[in-house]
């Protein structure tokens, strides 16, 4: 058997052998003759070609179209700028967090779901809320009839949280929790719950969303208008920067901006900007980079174009690592690194012929491990009709795995890094994201862009034009405007939820009122409504709330009382 050629690491790493101009000459003759021949018996599928987000795509690179300069756009894994990856070794010491976001029902019904994904493989979890808990009312507001443990997990107060973790290991599982404008509260639960337990606050580790920006640019579940939300956030990150070290304080997610119609350029700058808005607020605090850009981590979206993708991840890290070093001076390798979540695509998935999401989410997995995540939730082919039932999130699951043990993409780091198109891609991406970052600065920054509704017009205007090409078939997608089946596509099972879930919900809400002290109740509200009209950091008085068994409501409505109320203005 022959020896397999071993790398010269005393070469000049990225040297292009050869003469450039030669090789532009010979690849203009190609084109010339070669093409022009292939043409002439054989016209090309389309007039142009473009990447899922439009940008146009080259037939071919060569060594001659792309210029790289290996150690400053590039560098080793786990070095700056971390192009290649945030870790060294990536994917050969520890393999991504498979991370399936779950919830449903009651506290009850989801703690089974845990304990389920947890005995199938999954090594993190990953909470989803329903739409009164994300938006900061209780399950027996008159805002949340019908919606009860419809879309995600009731949780109501400290004992729901309880319910929610039982027989989970706090300081063995990390927990990621998707809530936004009443975060605080949330994360003031969690706190709350590990000392009840006895376990160490530094003991504990996970992530809240907790990213105002992206709410009133995207999802838009908030509590309080947009100053005085950034104020709540700087809270959090100076709170567990001291006190919960271990704890992810901001997930800046570009992965709702996309779902609502974003390119990947504008995905990336606008999840960049907000991160950039964060660190601002925290240095204008009085704290330093290095005690806080550590613990930020971010989240995206996986969508269909493969390599576009995987390309949007490696500028991400490189264009991350090149603003906190440049514009706020960080020192420290780690305040440098831009560790992601990343999650399918679910704008993605299709009601016709659902069976086509099993291979949607396995592409976009595979270019999310390609890309270097660090964390990914798969997601399920039923999910454009319900929560997904048991056996939908196994296969969701099992795809991921599927990857990491049998691919065998998980043994070589960053196996694209030096392919032509690939580099081009990322540096595009990354050109097109800083435009966008520089404007946002003209303008004052991303609150006041914000404000202003800037990002909600373009991801409003990419949204339309994608529409446009759909209905003009420029666009294909299978099943909806191409390769459409007679029936309308397969029947499939589905996880319902029985509407009997908001009269259990609210009868233990109502067994906790009535077991809680009134006036402990009374004097921690009183302590919360001091502490937001002050400077007095927000986080001890709410955990003080949460453990005499005040209700996210009752906590909210104390924020939006002081603080104000927001209305989205519309944007077209």
């Amino acid at each position: 058997m022959a020896a397999h050629p071993s790398f010269d690491e005393t070469s000049a790493v990225g040297e292009i052998p050869g003469d450039l101009a030669a090789l532009r000459a010979a690849k203009e003759a190609w084109r010339r003759k070669t093409v022009a021949a292939a043409e002439a018996r054989m016209r090309p599928r389309k007039e142009r070609f473009a990447t899922w987000s439009d940008l146009e795509l080259p037939d071919v690179l060569t060594p001659a179209d792309v210029r790289i300069d290996y150690a400053s756009d590039l560098g080793m894994p786990g070095e700056y700028p971390f192009t290649r990856g945030v870790q060294p070794t990536m994917y050969r010491s520890r393999l991504w967090t498979m991370r399936m976001f779950a919830g449903f029902g009651t506290p009850e019904q989801t703690n089974e779901r845990f304990k389920y994904l947890l005995r199938e493989g999954q090594t993190g979890l990953s909470t989803a809320f329903d739409f009164p808990t994300l938006m900061g009312y209780d399950s027996d507001s008159d805002r949340a009839l019908g919606e009860v443990g419809m879309c995600g997990v009731a949780v109501d107060t400290l004992r729901d949280m309880d319910v929610l973790y039982k027989d989970i290991p706090l300081d063995q599982v990390t927990t990621s929790m998707t809530i936004n404008g009443p975060a605080i509260v949330l994360l003031a639960f969690y706190v709350a719950l590990a000392d009840q337990r006895g376990i160490a606050r530094d003991r504990i580790g996970g992530t809240i969303q907790n990213d105002c920006l992206k709410e009133f640019i995207a999802q838009h579940a908030w509590v309080v208008p947009p100053r005085p939300a950034m104020r709540i956030v700087t809270d959090m990150i100076e709170f567990c920067s001291r006190e919960v070290p271990r704890w992810n304080t901001v997930s800046i997610s570009g992965y709702h901006i996309r779902e609502a119609g974003a390119t990947a350029a504008q995905e990336l700058a606008f999840t960049l900007a907000d991160g950039i808005g964060y660190c601002e607020s925290c240095l204008e605090r009085g704290m330093k980079i290095d005690d806080f850009a550590s613990r930020l981590s971010f989240f995206f979206d996986v969508h269909n174009d493969f390599f576009e993708e995987i390309a949007k991840f490696r500028a991400a890290r490189r264009l991350w690592a090149r603003l906190v070093k440049e514009r706020f001076g960080a020192q420290k390798a780690e305040s440098m690194k831009l560790r992601t979540h990343a999650q399918t695509a679910g704008v993605s998935l299709t009601a016709q012929q659902p069976y086509n999401n099993v291979v949607r989410v396995s592409l976009q997995a595979l270019a999310a491990v390609l890309g270097g995540t660090q964390s990914l939730h798969t997601n399920s082919l039923d999910e454009t009709y319900a929560l997904p039932t048991e056996d939908s999130v196994t296969i969701a699951l099992r795809t991921q795995q599927i990857i990491a043990e049998e691919s065998g993409v998980a043994g070589t780091i960053d196996p694209l890094g030096g392919s032509w198109f690939v580099e081009d891609l990322t540096s595009r991406l990354e050109a097109e994201a800083m435009d966008y970052i520089r404007r946002i600065d003209g303008m004052g920054g991303i609150v006041t862009a914000v404000e202003q509704g800037y990002p909600q017009r373009e991801i409003a205007a990419s949204a339309y034009r994608f529409q446009q090409q759909m209905e003009r078939g420029e666009r294909v997608m299978v099943g909806v405007n191409g390769y459409v089946s007679d029936g309308g596509g397969s029947k499939i099972p589905l996880l319902r939820i029985d509407e009997r879930v908001q009269a259990t919900q609210i009868a233990n809400l109502r067994a906790v009122k009535a077991s809680r002290n009134p006036a402990e109740v009374h004097e921690s509200l009183a302590a919360v409504r001091a502490a937001a009209g002050s400077r007095e950091n927000l986080m001890p008085p709410v955990i003080r709330a949460a453990k005499a068994y005040a209700t996210q409501q009752e906590i909210c409505d104390v924020l939006r009382d002081v603080m104000g109320v927001y209305s989205d203005p519309a944007e077209f």
